[in-house]
């Protein structure tokens, strides 16, 4: 059954009625971008599966398009609970000790790529799960010889026992009692003979599932809502086939959108955490811009990130984890200190136009001289006989190729030998495949070639090699802005959107400072839910593909929507605080001037059409000054304006047709020449 639908509010599943429609008479569905659907099925499994491990493989026409975050997705429910996520990298249904039947809903959404019609087929799977190991315990030596050079003996040893336990299958009759014989025979002799025996380098992969979620991109917040729901409940049901794997997100507004969305499914994540195999991280609400924020606001983002870890999840965040923002500003080293965060990872300085960055691990000094311990992330895809890359990527598989091309990058090898691969696809692709955790139980038992893979969270590795760098009296030292050779746009693309950034920074420190003097002097309520809600949307928009403009219209349509609002609530607690503490000052006929800034200030203030100068207003306080008596002999008419000096008249084009001199008693001009003529030259 299928029906259309607009985006849910909650996982309350629909009741079937005649709102729902035969999907075999329609046999499309979708239509346009950024649509969604209801699909329904009482699935019934066929006896001979029941107890088995079976698998409902999901397919559309859509899946042969190659980018992942735009394709179509789907969320599932089984029996009325929400269990997984469906995404162009994970089709599949698990149904681990079938039982006999489920009620099926799946919650589908088109994607913003093409507005065409999609299909939807279905098909019951059972794996032979011995085969189906050996087909790796295979595919990975294998992969390993991919980049090796054929006359080496690495080569020629893994070659000779891939071939000694292919020769063991009885491959004549697929799935017979020969056949499953021959597979166990197999297996025995390629971890006996092969695994066993294999003697790798003293050099680790330490291993974490990530799936990077971008805030709003090429999708808005409102789908970022529902990619967080599809991508964790993917990753937890794949921690229930995999008990070694572990998996590590950051930015505190996907956590907040899973507790709203989808409170029993955070209730699963935190249990996780608790587990110790979720892995909470990052330090900032989001992953924010580090060029266009205020320094104000990229402590506010540490400040909310962190305390939203500490109070949700007990977790007391080290890391600053950004993987892909577009430059770091040489401030960053200072703040984070002072906030308790003392490491630095990213990966996106590999992505450098013509430079490359000269070290991996090193100590970052800032614009004070405070210096924080830096990690850049460095899997590729190794090739044979290819040099590496300038690119590097936070959302690596975890194949012998990107583990030994990771390595291969990484810069800093008399320091460390540990390097870090994140795993997973990103942007709503879902993380870690099976096929990733599968390749896992193969690489952590050690193969020469290729880096030893280790399950571990990423704090704890960048700990153990921040303390290898504080040992090693080699340990290089970057000094100042780390410039990203790429994406320049991010200083003026978008511009009203940075432009609404910018004064909403501003009008809420004010707010802010106005507020507590109000409350200070007067006893008035601190409006704290007020002014950190809308720092928390202020955060939001600072998101590394929203105020760079790097994201699509709809993106901007709904930020300035947001902004909007904003400048309203902020100008309401300014105006208050304002209000309330004139109200409370004796002016004695003077003129109340305040100053949010930081520093002594001195300026000019307009009351009633006239300009004053004010000085020595004093920091994020308040002063009243005297009004001075002014007096003016100008005299002013439609067209003319005179005083003791002068007598100014302007012409119906606005140019200066007199400028009389009376000191002098002569005309400025020449006859008949006009003042304030703008000329363009070619």
């Amino acid at each position: 059954l299928y029906k259309k639908c607009g985006y849910k509010s909650d996982n309350t599943l629909p009741e079937i009625d005649d709102s729902f429609v035969e999907y075999d008479k329609i046999g499309r569905w979708g239509g346009k971008q950024d649509e969604h659907a209801w699909f329904y099925k009482k699935l019934i499994i066929p006896e001979q599966y029941r107890g088995k491990n079976v698998e409902l493989v999901i397919s559309t026409d859509a899946y042969n398009q190659s980018w992942n975050a735009i394709n179509p997705q789907f969320i599932v429910y089984l029996n009325g609970a929400l269990v997984q996520g469906l995404d162009m990298n994970h089709r599949e249904i698990f149904l681990d000790n079938a039982e006999e039947s489920y009620e099926l809903y799946i919650y589908a959404y088109t994607g913003m790529n093409g507005d065409g019609w999609l299909d939807l087929d279905a098909k019951l799977v059972v794996y032979n799960e011995e085969a189906r190991k050996l087909y790796y315990s295979l595919k990975v030596p294998f992969e390993v010889t991919e980049y090796l050079n054929p006359d080496e003996k690495t080569y020629i040893d893994i070659e000779k026992h891939i071939l000694n336990t292919v020769n063991l299958l009885d491959m004549r009759v697929v799935g017979s009692a020969e056949f499953n014989n021959s597979v166990k025979a197999a297996q025995k002799y390629i971890d006996e003979e092969f695994f066993k025996k294999c003697t790798p380098e003293d050099v680790n992969a330490i291993c974490i599932g990530h799936t990077h979620i971008d805030v709003a991109w090429l999708w808005t917040l409102a789908q970022t809502r529902e990619k967080v729901q599809r991508s964790f409940s993917t990753v937890l049901a794949l921690m229930k086939k995999y008990p070694e794997y572990k998996f590590m997100s950051s930015q505190a507004q996907l956590y907040k959108y899973l507790k709203e969305e989808s409170p029993e499914l955070y209730a699963e994540v935190k249990e996780m955490i608790k587990a110790g195999r979720w892995e909470v991280e990052g330090a900032m609400w989001v992953e924010a811009d580090c060029n266009l924020s205020s320094g104000e606001s990229l402590v506010r983002q540490v400040l909310y990130g962190k305390s939203f870890f500490k109070e949700e999840f007990g977790v007391d965040s080290k890391v600053l984890w950004l993987p892909d923002v577009f430059g770091y500003s040489a401030a960053l080293p200072q703040i984070l200190m002072k906030s308790g965060v003392d490491k630095f990872v990213t990966s996106k300085i590999g992505w450098n136009e013509s430079n490359r960055m000269p070290y991996d691990t090193f100590w970052w000094k800032g614009i004070d001289g405070t210096d924080i311990f830096a990690y850049f992330m460095t899997a590729q895809d190794k090739h044979r006989g290819v040099p590496t890359a300038t690119n590097c990527t936070y959302n690596a598989k975890l194949n012998p190729s990107q583990l030994q091309g990771g390595y291969d990058r990484y810069q800093q090898k008399n320091i460390n030998n540990d390097i870090m691969i994140t795993f997973g696809f990103g942007d709503g692709g879902g993380g870690p495949i099976r096929k990733d955790l599968e390749y896992y139980n193969i690489l952590k038992k050690g193969i020469s070639g290729v880096p030893v893979a280790k399950m571990e969270f990423a704090g704890s590795m960048l700990e153990r090699v921040k303390k290898r760098a504080e040992e090693n009296p080699k340990t290089p030292v970057w000094q100042g802005e780390l410039y990203l050779e790429y994406h320049r746009g991010t200083y003026t693309s978008q511009a009203k959107n940075k432009r609404n950034n910018r004064k909403c920074e501003f009008l809420y420190e004010k707010a802010e400072t106005l507020a507590v003097m109000n409350e200070k002097l007067n006893g008035s309520e601190y409006p704290k839910k007020a002014l950190h809600d809308g720092w928390e949307t202020i955060l939001l928009n600072q998101f590394h593909d929203i105020i760079p403009g790097s994201s699509i219209k709809e993106v901007y349509e709904v930020s300035s929507k947001q902004y909007e609002q904003l400048k309203l609530s902020g100008r309401e607690i300014a105006s208050k605080a304002y209000s309330d503490i004139a109200d409370n000052i004796n002016t004695d006929g003077g003129i109340l001037v305040f100053n949010p800034n930081s520093f002594t200030g001195d300026g000019a203030v307009k009351i009633d059409g006239v300009t004053y100068c004010v000085n020595d207003i004093p920091a994020k306080g308040y002063k009243v000054i005297a009004m001075p008596e002014i007096k003016a002999d100008v005299k002013i008419t439609d067209n003319k304006i005179e005083n003791k000096f002068f007598r100014i008249t302007v012409d119906e084009n606005g140019t200066l047709s007199e400028i009389f001199d009376k000191r002098n008693m002569r005309q400025v001009l020449k006859n008949n020449e006009r003042g304030n003529v703008v000329t363009a030259y070619e």
